[in-house]
């Protein structure tokens, strides 16, 4: 704590008293307790009533201190001590100040009374006085201290006024108090003055020590009423290639031969072998000539080199196929990671030198990143000159100009007797892998029988590694069945697998890379919490079974006997105005499901299909990439969705009737069936490929990033597809944006028609469910196909509506964090969600229209795609925005622009905008209130780091809205 005298006073300074008081404070010379001489004004009137004694101090300065601090000396005589003494004797007196801007008092101004004075306190003595010795008068000197603030004028006067007491005023401080300077944490914080109250805290910002950086938060320091520094917020750290010294109040360059890669605490270290810094304030070493680091290295751990060449290289022909051993290398280059690689050259044979090896020739275990010093090598040509070059790789081979040191041998094969007996060749190529389960340390993993197994399986090889490390860092696991579980893996990682068959001819060749992720632990303990009301009510689902198979029954045997003909008359092209128009046909209504898929669905070979790798998860088994190539035609890139083994029959006939639906349409906004795998396993559903994913998925990734226009034309492509579906007379049941894929063009093509039409029979958060156990959330529903199950083109007009506001709100969620009570609730009484952020008003308009009550009010889709054509066509009609006052006139829940007092933080208001990536470039730029934020410019967004158009506009149209709202309440408050 510092204290900054503004005044000390002490008795041979003259005071000035007031001049129209019948009585006056006199200087005297008096004794303390020590019995030293000493000055003091003092009065003693106890035998005269009605006193009223004032004395002034000179004019004070404030120096921009707000609470002020009085210490006095003072003595005060017993009253009990004087004889004959009246009844308006007292003991006490009483504090005063005036503030003013300059030192203006003479003796009749300010007035000496109690205004214009202000009172601090009656100050009363701990000790008073009555002991004369030796003919002396022994005072008793009290202390006592007291405040007053905030005080603003450029200065003030202090008064002490006595009314009827003996004392003695000897010495008057005044003072204020305030921080000192200080270095803590690693930063500068300036001297700064205590708060106007006693309890304040005046918040001081540091500033890093030079070369230091702050961690997380904004670096704080209180200063409270005491002058003493409280409540530490934050922390700088000596940045990158500097350390903290003397006790982290500097931060110095690492000398010569040091480094720090990183902030922190943590001092500069020497740099590692063959490695060394050029200048001051390393951050790493650099390597030196003919040394390295790989990409995964740290900065810590010495370069390292290439390793020399293996050693003792040893080949055993036999036939056609041969077996490679050698030593390991003299010089591993200072690494651990050594493994090596095979380069197979065919020589001779006519072509002029030697050339590669074709694809045909088998590597056990593998070709490249071998890590054991051995190689079998099968399916080589009979009386043909090989040469294997066998490569010594490590981490840092990559790093260096150099090509890898290898050691060579030449070898010649031969041909079998023609009366041995052939090796039966090896099994075919695991086709794919399904994940059965995962935790976060495990995955479980299945997989299908190679079609052609060429004998008794003995077990299967599983390989698979870390996706983020090297290919030759694999593990193996062998397993008896097509079933393995692969513990010991890290949570949220993404593994690559492969699996090959082994009989007694030997391995056959890995199947393609798949991709498994385990479970992070949020989503472990998430969906432990989710099975848990499973687990209890699993008797009551046993119940439940037996009397659904009970109904079942009696409803099979009401339906076969009631059917007729009449039940397959939608099997039938139908005509109209003499023009044959195709028309949707049920595949459910199929007597044998499978005559459905053969009718609609293409029959694909298996061998046309190549996976690539796992891309999600379906209800049925995974999604993947691949590349299809048929016969005659290019090989395209494909969508793949796969039915996981042990499925039932109803599954699959599930599963196949979307490729059922899918099979009938064709059109450019409609997802393209290329067709399906049902004759060998697994069952397959292969379409086109998008590139993009799911609309609103790639809305939000993409936010702000399109122009009106860009919108309006994917909305325009969603109804045309709709349009089509629609003279179909196919009802979809399911629109919105998570059902519309995206190809690289922005093609938007309507997906997913797998949704039946049962209702759910649960009023408190009603949903629509297939028979598949898939839920529909009814915020994309129309209000009558909620309550009556009308589900119709019109039904689908409303959704449609539904996805155009998702569309213009790049993927917000339609009526935000409501229920689905809430929403229907809402709706019935004709509330329809506002106009997002920039959206033009005629196609607010047209959502409107969608969502008109009465269902045969509602636009068709040719009128949907004739109204959004003239949009393109007229751009003008889009630059029209919905004012934010239509609010009050429609009946609109607006909730597109966040109530701003609903925030207690701008990080908040920033999150709820979805513009929270700026938090840091706000608070840096010290816009942390809402009222500095509600007087934001173009200039003061584009300031703080907001680079993207899109997104200048979204906060400023936000700041404009919280400045409105501001506006309204203070007009309210007036």
């Amino acid at each position: 704590m510092l204290t900054d005298d503004l005044f000390s006073l002490v008795m041979d300074v003259k005071l000035t008293s007031c001049s129209i008081c019948p009585w006056q404070w006199e200087e005297v010379s008096g004794y303390d307790e020590n019995m030293n001489t000493i000055r003091t004004y003092q009065v003693c009137n106890v035998f005269d009533n009605n006193q009223n004694n004032w004395v002034r101090t000179k004019y004070i300065s404030r120096r921009g201190a707000q609470r002020i601090h009085v210490e006095m000396k003072f003595s005060v005589r017993d009253c009990s001590s004087i004889p004959s003494v009246p009844g308006s004797c007292k003991e006490t007196f009483n504090l005063y100040y005036y503030e003013t801007d300059s030192d203006t008092a003479n003796k009749v101004s300010p007035a000496w009374m109690e205004n214009p004075w202000i009172k601090v306190d009656t100050i009363a003595a701990d000790e008073s006085f009555s002991q004369v010795d030796l003919g002396v008068r022994v005072m008793k000197i009290n202390t006592e201290v007291r405040s007053f603030g905030p005080v603003s004028r450029q200065g003030f006067y202090l008064a002490f006024q006595d009314y009827g007491g003996c004392m003695s005023l000897i010495a008057v401080r005044i003072f204020y108090r305030k921080c000192p300077r200080v270095v803590l944490n690693g930063a500068v914080f300036p001297e700064t003055l205590s708060g106007a109250e006693s309890t304040s805290l005046v918040a001081a910002r540091g500033v890093c020590v030079p070369n230091g950086e702050e961690v997380d938060v904004p670096i704080k320091l209180y200063c409270n009423g005491d002058g003493e520094w409280m409540v530490p917020i934050g922390r700088c750290m000596c940045k990158a290639g500097h350390e903290a010294v003397e006790n982290g109040t500097v931060c110095r360059a690492c000398g010569s031969g040091f480094f720090k890669s990183s902030q922190g605490d943590h001092l500069c270290l020497q740099c590692p072998i063959n490695s060394r810094t050029t200048n001051e304030g390393a951050t790493n070493c650099v390597c030196r000539n003919g040394y390295y680091r790989s990409d995964s290295d740290p900065p810590q751990i010495p370069c390292t080199t290439i390793p020399s060449a293996p050693q003792s290289v040893i080949s055993i022909v036999n036939e056609t196929s041969l077996r490679l051993e050698w030593s390991t290398p003299r010089d591993g280059g200072g690494r651990e990671d050594v493994v090596y690689n095979i380069i197979c050259k065919s020589c001779g044979g006519g072509r002029g030198g030697c050339t590669r090896c074709g694809d045909n020739v088998q590597f056990i275990p593998r070709q490249l990143g071998l890590t054991e010093t051995s190689v079998h090598i099968s399916d080589l040509l009979a009386h043909t000159q090989y040469t294997f070059e066998i490569q010594a790789v490590n981490g840092v081979s990559d790093q260096s100009p150099y090509s890898p040191h290898y050691s060579s041998v030449n070898i010649t094969t031969n041909q079998a007797e023609q009366t041995q007996v052939p090796m039966s060749p090896t099994p075919s190529a695991v086709s794919i892998m399904h994940q059965v389960s995962r935790t976060p340390d495990s995955i479980t993993l299945s997989w299908s029988q190679p079609d052609q197994p060429n004998g008794l399986i003995l077990d299967y090889e599983l390989q698979y590694y870390d996706k983020s490390m090297a290919e030759w860092n694999s593990s193996v696991v062998r397993s008896q069945t097509n079933t393995a579980v692969i513990r010991g893996l890290k949570p949220g990682a993404i593994y690559v697998f492969q699996v090959r068959a082994r009989t007694v001819a030997g391995f056959g060749r890995f199947s393609g890379k798949m991709y498994f992720q385990t479970m992070t632990e949020e989503e472990y303990k998430s969906s432990f919490q989710e099975k848990l009301p499973l687990i209890i009510g699993s008797a009551a689902a046993g119940v439940v079974l037996i009397i659904a198979v009970v109904v079942l029954v009696i409803v099979c045997n009401r339906r076969s006997s009631e059917r007729t003909e009449s039940e397959y008359t939608d099997k039938v092209q139908h005509y109209t105005s003499g023009h044959r128009m195709k028309i949707y046909i049920d595949p459910f209504t199929y007597e044998d499901p499978n005559e459905a898929v053969r009718e609609f669905a293409k029959e694909i070979d298996t061998s046309c299909v190549k996976i690539e790798q796992v891309i999600g998860a379906g209800e049925f088994g995974e999604v993947c990439s691949g590349n299809l190539r048929l016969p005659g035609k290019r090989e395209i890139l494909v969508a793949i969705k796969t039915l996981k083994v042990g499925y039932t029959e109803r599954q699959r006939r599930d599963f196949l009737s979307e490729a059922s639906i899918m099979g009938q349409f064709d059109h450019p906004n409609i997802i393209h069936l290329e067709g399906v795998v049902t004759k060998s396993a697994p069952v397959m559903i292969i379409t086109e490929f998008m590139e993009n994913g799911s609309l609103d998925s790639f809305l939000r990734q993409n936010d702000g990033q399109f122009t009106v226009i860009q919108l309006v034309g994917m909305l325009r492509g969603i109804a045309a597809g709709m349009k089509y579906l629609n003279d179909m007379n196919y009802v979809h049941r399911d629109l919105a944006a998570r059902n519309i894929l995206v190809n690289s063009n922005l093609v938007c093509k309507v997906s997913d028609f797998g949704l039946s039409r049962f209702l759910e029979e649960d009023t408190s958060d009603p949903t629509y469910t297939s028979a598949l156990g898939g839920k529909i959330p009814i915020r994309w529903t129309a209000p009558e196909a909620i309550q009556y199950r009308k589900f119709t083109s019109s039904s689908d007009g409303w959704s449609y509506g539904i996805v155009m506001w998702e569309v213009m709100s790049y993927g917000e969620r339609p009526y935000w964090d409501m229920s689905n009570q809430d929403v229907i609730n809402a709706i019935e009484q004709d509330y329809r969600l506002p106009p997002p952020m920039d959206c033009p008003s005629a196609l607010h308009q047209l959502m409107l229209d969608c969502w008109q009550k009465d269902r045969n009010n509602r636009p068709k889709f040719s009128q949907i795609v004739n109204n959004l054509d003239k949009m393109i066509r007229n751009p003008n009609s889009l630059k029209a925005m919905t004012p934010l006052s239509s609010s009050v006139h429609l009946p609109l829940l607006d909730r597109s622009t966040p109530d701003f007092s609903s925030f207690s933080t701008v990080d908040e208001w920033l999150d709820a905008i979805r513009m929270g990536q700026y938090k840091e470039n706000f608070a840096n730029e010290e816009f942390t209130s809402f009222d500095v934020v509600s007087q934001m410019t173009t200039e003061d967004i584009i300031r703080v780091g907001v680079t993207l158009a899109g997104h200048q506009k979204k906060i400023l149209n936000s700041v404009q809205s919280m400045r409105a709202q501001m506006n309204q309440i203070t007009s309210v408050e007036v």
